[in-house]
């Protein structure tokens, strides 16, 4: 079931997804070279807990406040003080705030220190997907159009488009209904999109397949190919006469 979501609760997810574009801006100087995954999560425990939050992926019992996912891994990838970043990697941090009930949800990724043309472009294009898909995101639109508009920005790239997993409701629990997938389909439910919807957008791109595995830490996903993946992602609200970007500063 579909949750639409008042005024009231809105606010309340804005304010969530204020305090976590706050620390995206914090955070990313931090990764760079020679840091720690582990580190990283460190911070991010340190600053949601300074500003009366908790980290909303302890509800889905993932062991770290945020997901930091490197190269070939996509999503879910757990942060390790072993896990040490190094010139070239590209680094996919997803994180979430449970503020007052009210849940963020987003996305960024980054490119440390010297990577290819190709692999600057990766994260170029995924980043013009989001938006194309946000776009999309508008009253009277269907979800199928958010995905049709990812897919196309992706695929007339050159690049692979993951499949298995999808955005999202999002708001008053991690995961909600409707699923929101970034590869067109013609089968399953294509929901009207209306006022009160909030949805985590969220394409997940890749130098190479469509296809990923799970590994066996039963977390993190990785593309089928070891090819390098991009994942960015953003929080929006649909209104009567415009959608925003709840996690945009």
């Amino acid at each position: 079931m579909i949750r639409i979501k008042n005024e009231k609760q809105i606010n309340g997810i804005r304010k969530s997804c204020k305090l976590l574009a706050a620390l995206y801006e914090e955070l990313i100087p931090i990764v760079k070279e020679g840091v720690s995954t582990g580190d990283i999560d460190e911070y991010c425990k340190q600053f949601i807990k300074a500003h009366g939050g908790t980290p909303a992926w302890y509800s889905e019992n993932f062991p770290g406040a945020a997901c930091i996912s490197i190269n070939e891994e996509v999503i879910h990838g757990i942060p390790s003080k072993r896990r040490i970043i190094k010139s070239g990697d590209i680094v996919s941090l997803d994180i979430g705030i449970n503020l007052d009930g009210y849940i963020s949800d987003s996305a960024k990724t980054i490119g440390v220190g010297k990577i290819s043309s190709r692999e600057a472009e990766l994260i170029e294009v995924t980043r013009k997907s989001l938006y194309a898909g946000i776009e999309a995101c508008r009253k009277g639109n269907r979800i199928g159009d958010i995905s049709r508009a990812v897919y196309d920005v992706a695929r007339s790239a050159g690049f692979g488009v993951v499949y298995e997993y999808c955005g999202h409701g999002v708001g008053l629990d991690v995961h909600e209904d409707p699923n929101v997938p970034n590869v067109p389909s013609t089968r399953g439910p294509n929901q009207r999109i209306v006022p009160g919807m909030v949805l985590a957008i969220e394409p997940m791109i890749t130098m190479g397949t469509d296809d990923v595995e799970l590994l066996e830490d039963g977390w993190t996903v990785v593309t089928a190919d070891n090819s390098k993946a991009c994942h960015i992602e953003h929080t929006v609200a649909v209104f009567e006469d415009h959608t925003e970007i709840l996690t945009a500063l």
